[in-house]
């Protein structure tokens, strides 16, 4: 039988975590000329959906650092997300790939160019550095830079000052902003990257993750940590290694994941999908957002939160229909694209903005009131 999301009461709470800083708020994006009924929108399963901090507050800070983190949770992020990966001696370090280039400056550090190397990582040939060549000693010589220089020009001015954190590090980050009350309930989920690649050089993640997670005593099923995976035999190690629950993430090309079977499948190991926008609100040949799929609703049915990815609020990111002038670097007409897809009944969001979404969740909230 499809098993009932664990957190639901835990999550319910949640929402009404942080307040954001004024200062931290930027300016509303215009209002629509038109809104859908309200009363035809679809239902989340929780009071609020959450705002959940891809890779942090990523449209501020390089992602994935410390910082980054910090910023999401006095945006008022209501969950925090790091993406795992090890190092050679099976430390879980958090980077949103295992090829370093993109986000750190080992590319420019000649003590590491015998390191580059071409592989196959889930059939795809990558060319790069990679974290389970290096110690984790070797890795926390590092530094992050701005993934999307073209798009976040301001945020390369970063670029260097901060070390690439090990999950221990977030967890502890966690412990310390937690104990405030503005911050008390915020979760983190982390993402557990190319499981059935590292299983093939002898790098158990699963496995890392949950003693990790046993070792702080956040193993339980009301535990404030959801653990996502693309993946579904990783997902269900997981399931089977702690009671902490679990998000199958659906990409762009998984639809075969999105059917009311697959989702039936799905409910046995886990609490929450998380799928790519388009398998919840595609978007039409206006460039707007057309009708809602049925996804939403098949897998509430299932007992099953539904946590899509990712809203950016640059024009180089939004749908067409939403882009407005300054070129890809200016905020576009987030504010209306994000409140189409609360509509749709969603329970939360990934978003690099976490303050924008924030807001767009007040609009939301207000409207249906």
């Amino acid at each position: 039988m499809p098993r009932t999301p664990r957190w639901i009461a835990l999550a319910a709470t949640a929402a009404t975590a942080g307040a954001m800083l004024a200062s931290l708020q930027a300016p509303a994006a215009a209002e629509p000329a038109e809104r859908p009924d309200p009363a035809a929108a679809g239902e989340s399963l929780l009071d609020e959906p959450w705002v959940i901090a891809h890779r942090g507050a990523s449209a501020y800070r390089p992602e994935h650092t410390l910082s980054a983190y910090r910023l999401a949770y006095r945006m008022g992020a209501d969950v925090v997300e790091p993406d795992l990966v090890p190092t050679k001696d099976g430390r879980l370090v958090v980077r949103h790939e295992n090829e370093l280039s993109g986000t750190t400056d080992v590319a420019d550090r000649p003590e590491f160019a015998d390191r580059r190397t071409t592989k196959t990582i889930d059939g795809r040939s990558v060319t790069g550095w990679f974290s389970e060549d290096f110690t984790l000693k070797e890795i926390r010589t590092l530094r992050a830079k701005e993934r999307v220089p073209g798009i976040r020009p301001d945020n390369t001015r970063f670029d260097g000052a901060f070390r690439i954190p090990t999950w221990e590090q977030v967890v502890l980050q966690w412990r310390i902003m937690t104990k405030h009350p503005r911050y008390r309930d915020v979760m983190l989920i982390p993402e557990l990257k190319h499981g059935a690649y590292f299983d093939s050089i002898g790098l158990d993640t699963e496995r890392a993750l949950a003693d990790s997670l046993e070792r702080h005593g956040l193993d339980g099923e009301d535990a404030p940590v959801i653990v996502q995976s693309f993946e579904p035999d990783s997902a269900r190690e997981v399931d089977g290694l702690v009671d902490t629950p679990v998000v199958q993430l659906i990409g762009s090309g998984q639809q075969e994941l999105t059917t009311p079977g697959a989702l039936d499948g799905i409910a046995e190991y886990a609490e929450a999908i998380g799928p790519d926008l388009r398998w919840v609100l595609p978007i039409g040949d206006d460039g707007r957002a057309a009708e809602p799929t049925a996804l939403v609703d098949d897998a509430h049915e299932r007992g099953l939160l539904v946590t899509p990815y990712t809203l950016r609020s640059e024009n180089g990111f939004l749908p067409e229909g939403y882009r407005t002038g300054g070129g890809p670097t200016a905020y576009g007409d987030h504010r209306t694209y994000y409140v189409e897809v609360l509509r749709t009944g969603v329970d939360g969001v990934f978003s690099d903005n976490p303050d924008h979404l924030r807001q767009a969740r007040e609009e939301y909230l207000d409207e249906r009131a």
